[in-house]
């Protein structure tokens, strides 16, 4: 069989729900050829540079209008209609994943993002059409109007409407409820599939939590608090640590800046009354927690199935509104994370 696994760049969570699916389908069917693709390299440079920037400005500086977009688009009425004029602009990348597709001719397509979701169900979409235009003696007797099984695998506890489409053959989602969500919605019952958000398989190991304070080079006898900034290094990692100051209980931090380097470099000409570890992109997450006693992070639906994987309690802050307020949600009805609104807040809550 030979497998695409298409992604977006868009946060870290899409990018490592697809590595997860690499890893696994080559560990059980190494005979099949896999290919992972990020839609990505087939923007513009401008358009890459607008789709990078622009969520990571959206999210940090108005967020409330990210939150509003996303509560606005979150129907499938709306997603179609949001379709058709993105459909209007130009975009040469829909053309090079049509042809990559026609080139590598799949057997299944497994996305982690709902933009190649989008551009395949045009293409079906477009098969029709052309269908139905054909004359009757000129037509096959049974055209293959979209060749691949397509699966689509939600990477967050909500799914938003955009991540439906009539091309899907499969959905993968996170839990009962987004399951109840995309049935309710109009999806089949049968084709929806309660799998939990794929993530590597390293994080279901046994981990020795006190060799990799060693590795760290931190101190044994004291409990770690490992804040993460996700991926792009955002939210208020400096705010956070100022709070963490006036903590009494002694504790250590270990900081994931991402690549944000600007951060990084920030954090680590600033004293503090605790030990504190700045660390840059961190491509062992799965020892950090497993070495860590409490998570301070946004809630990313990736991040937040690692940490309920290795069973470390989160505690919330700012999560941008849409996805990660309702993966909130999900984590506090559950007792598995704590969430606060405001930074000031922090130094009570650690201390609970």
């Amino acid at each position: 069989m030979k497998i695409l696994i298409a992604t977006v760049t868009a946060g870290g969570g899409h990018l490592a729900a697809a590595a997860a699916l690499d890893e696994a389908w080559r560990e059980f069917r190494p005979e099949d050829t896999v290919e992972r693709l990020d839609l990505v390299s087939f923007f513009s440079p401008l358009h890459r540079k607008i789709h990078a920037d622009g969520y990571v400005k959206l999210v940090e500086q108005a967020p409330e209008i990210w939150g509003m977009v996303f509560k606005k688009t979150d129907s499938p009425g709306a997603a179609r209609r949001l379709n058709k004029w993105k459909k209007l602009i130009p975009s040469n990348s829909r053309k090079r994943f049509a042809r990559h597709l026609e080139k590598m001719k799949p057997d299944a397509v497994l996305c982690t993002h709902y933009l190649p979701l989008e551009i395949m169900g045009e293409l079906r979409r477009d098969a029709v059409k052309a269908a139905k235009k054909t004359p009757a003696k000129s037509r096959k007797a049974n055209p293959v109007l979209c060749p691949y099984f397509v699966t689509s695998i939600v990477t967050d506890f909500e799914a938003h409407a955009l991540w439906m489409d009539d091309c899907v053959d499969l959905y993968c989602v996170a839990a009962e409820e987004t399951k109840a969500r995309l049935v309710a919605r109009g999806a089949a019952k049968e084709r929806v599939i309660a799998t939990g958000i794929p993530i590597s398989k390293r994080f279901s190991k046994e981990i020795d939590g006190k060799q990799v304070r060693r590795q760290l080079g931190v101190r044994d006898d004291l409990p770690i608090i490992l804040v993460l900034s996700g991926g792009f290094g955002m939210g208020p990692v400096p705010e956070i640590l100022e709070q963490l100051n006036a903590v009494t209980s002694p504790f250590q931090a270990v900081v994931v800046t991402g690549r944000n380097a600007e951060l990084r470099g920030k954090l680590a000409a600033s004293d503090r009354k605790y030990p504190c570890t700045i660390l840059g992109y961190a491509g062992n997450m799965h020892e950090l927690m497993a070495a860590a006693d409490l998570i301070i992070s946004k809630p990313g639906g990736l991040t937040s199935s690692e940490a309920l994987a290795l069973g470390k309690p989160m505690l919330i802050l700012n999560p941008i509104p849409g996805q990660e307020a309702a993966n909130s949600d999900c984590l506090l009805e559950r007792g598995a994370a704590a969430k606060i609104n405001r930074v000031e807040d922090l130094t009570f809550r650690v201390e609970q």
